[in-house]
């Protein structure tokens, strides 16, 4: 396992991917960007608290942290005595129970579970209704993008479906310890008041996948391997589109058709 040794000897651990921000002005101003004020607060991947550092007074007893790190379950504890440190893998938190109440989300994402963890968000949207979080740029940028990007893909539409969703500004290399080979990238994440209804989740993400599985090709290439009674349902001036120029709404609006058909052919 490959490691960077910092002056106080802390290794960075390159499999937990590990890049610690170090400036303090761009943390204060990712902690500014979280304007929930009702809920708890998580902070996923603490380091060693460069955001926490700010979080912790702003939030007091409502405040926790998670990380995997056997190490920072002992240093954020030391640093931050009323802190509640979660050792485990964010991505195995049972919101519903830890958090019944709701929880805002906010940190420096490690860069390789980066997009698992707005997956995992998605996954309990009842229960998370704010997310800043810090990744490599370009994932921040899909996260954000509107349709007739070409960065424009899955991910934007499973997230935009739910929230709504804003590129906040860059961070450079230089400002991390270690510093990484890319630009990072923060975003704000505020969880739609009125979201408009999807029929069938898992036929929602089915259909989107589909499209963007070729998306140099059009939508009637591209969905031909789903059901044989969906395809009909596809209207004619959509079939001959390509999946980035559909916007979340007509995403939502075709999953939806599909939805209808596949319970009325029950």
């Amino acid at each position: 396992m490959k490691h960077y040794i910092r002056e106080d000897h802390f290794r960075h651990k390159k499999a937990l991917g590990q890049h610690f921000l170090r400036d303090q002005d761009i943390a204060f101003q990712i902690v500014d960007a979280l304007k929930e004020t009702g809920y708890s607060v998580l902070e996923v991947g603490p380091g060693l608290g460069v955001l926490t550092q700010f979080l912790y007074p702003k939030f007091a007893g409502n405040f926790y942290t998670v990380d995997i790190d056997d190490r920072l379950a002992k240093i954020i504890p030391e640093k931050f005595p009323r802190v509640h440190f979660l050792h485990q893998d964010v991505l195995t938190l049972d919101f519903e129970k830890q958090f019944p109440n709701g929880v805002c989300v906010v940190g420096n994402f490690p860069y390789n579970i980066s997009t698992e963890i707005i997956f995992t968000v998605i996954d309990n949207v009842k229960f998370v209704p704010e997310v800043v979080g810090m990744f490599q740029k370009e994932v921040a940028q899909r996260f954000a993008a509107k349709h007739g990007n070409k960065v424009y893909g899955v991910t934007s539409v499973l997230t935009q479906a739910l929230y709504d969703v804003k590129y906040l500004f860059d961070v450079p290399a230089h400002l991390f310890d270690p510093p990484p080979k890319v630009v990072s990238g923060v975003i704000h994440l505020k969880r739609k008041e009125v979201p408009m209804e999807i029929l069938d989740n898992k036929l929602f993400r089915q259909v989107v996948k589909a499209g963007f599985s070729q998306r140099r090709k059009t939508l009637k290439n591209a969905l031909s391997g789903l059901e044989k009674e969906l395809l009909p349902a596809i209207p004619e001036e959509i079939l001959g589109l390509r999946a980035e120029q559909l916007s979340v709404e007509a995403w939502i609006n075709l999953s939806n058709d599909f939805a209808r058909i596949k319970q009325k052919n029950k």
